[in-house]
């Protein structure tokens, strides 16, 4: 019996000093109260028995959800927040200080206690309209930046990666009345697309009828134009036939001056005063007459002496 308990003895503090520091997390250690220096990393771990205590911190990126929170506005009504999750995330190389000057729960001060806080002052300087309806859109960024603005000024270490805010809990009576005007806006706003569907509708008739009526204008000048080309063409084939017929008869005016140019000029070279003699000798042959009677005429013509001669008279 004394021997299995001598036995037990090794086991139960090796048991005792081993310990496990899980993925995302460190360790840090205490002895006799007091905080040890450094961390460990993931993995299997041995510690002073019954001296030494650990804990495990995650240095990964965590979710708090701070629940149920009551606020009053600047008008005095009470609203509720029933949720508002913030990501954060302490690294490992601030793990020890933050430890050191805030203790394990390093976030319920900076976290916890803050958003309750924040959420407060922000109701209580703003009237139930800004809190529900126009400043509810950017309350989360506003969270997000006020509390990484507390943690930086006080070198927490921690950091704030988002905040995500649910649409808080208003007195049914006014949670009705907000219903209704959200559902007369939504009907005024369906007018109003409406409204605006039609006037896109007419306004797509009118493009349209101002479309036609520019294709059918195009479609006329193309017509016009084309009537137009097609007398200018006429116009322009009948010049050409009209230069064409005064350049024919020009040239056959030309041709037959020139022709009785050539025969001028060839009667002028034919027109020898033998040859005129001649001509009149043979003119007077052709034209001989017979005259009766006791008195005959005789005359004779010499255009070359220039002389006229009548005898018998």
């Amino acid at each position: 019996m004394i021997l299995v308990f001598l036995l037990a003895i090794p086991s139960t503090i090796l048991y005792s000093s081993l310990h496990m520091v899980t993925e995302g997390h460190v360790g840090v250690y205490w002895r006799g109260g007091r905080l040890l220096d450094g961390i460990t990393s993931p993995g299997y771990h041995f510690k002073v028995p019954f001296l030494d205590t650990h804990e495990n911190i995650q240095v990964t990126m965590q979710t708090d959800s701070v629940t149920n929170i009551p606020c009053g506005t600047s008008g005095g009504v009470m609203v509720h927040f029933d949720r508002i999750e913030v990501v954060n995330r302490l690294p490992a190389k601030r793990v020890h200080q933050a430890i050191l000057n805030f203790g394990v729960n390093y976030d319920k001060m900076w976290i916890f206690d803050k958003i309750h806080h924040e959420i407060n002052q922000f109701c209580s300087s703003h009237t139930l309209r800004d809190v529900y309806i126009e400043m509810f859109d950017s309350l989360d960024e506003n969270l997000q930046k006020n509390l990484q603005t507390q943690c930086d000024q006080h070198d927490t270490g921690i950091e704030i990666i988002s905040v995500r805010v649910t649409k808080p809990r208003v007195p049914e009576a006014i949670q009705r009345s907000y219903e209704q005007i959200e559902a007369e806006k939504t009907n005024l706003l369906l007018a109003g697309e409406r409204q605006k569907v039609v006037e896109k509708e007419a306004q797509t008739e009118s493009n349209k009828a101002r479309i036609q009526a520019e294709k059918a204008k195009m479609v006329r000048q193309i017509e016009i134009d084309k009537e137009i080309m097609e007398k200018e063409g006429h116009k322009k084939m009948r010049a050409i036939e009209d230069e064409s017929y005064l350049n024919t008869e020009k040239a056959k005016a030309d041709a037959a001056s020139y022709q009785a140019s050539k025969e001028a000029e060839a009667n002028k070279a034919r027109l020898t005063p033998e040859f005129l003699r001649y001509t009149l000798y043979l003119a007077l042959g052709n034209n001989t007459k017979v005259f009766f009677g006791e008195k005959i005429p005789t005359m004779l013509v010499d255009p070359w002496t220039a002389t006229v001669s009548n005898k018998g008279n």
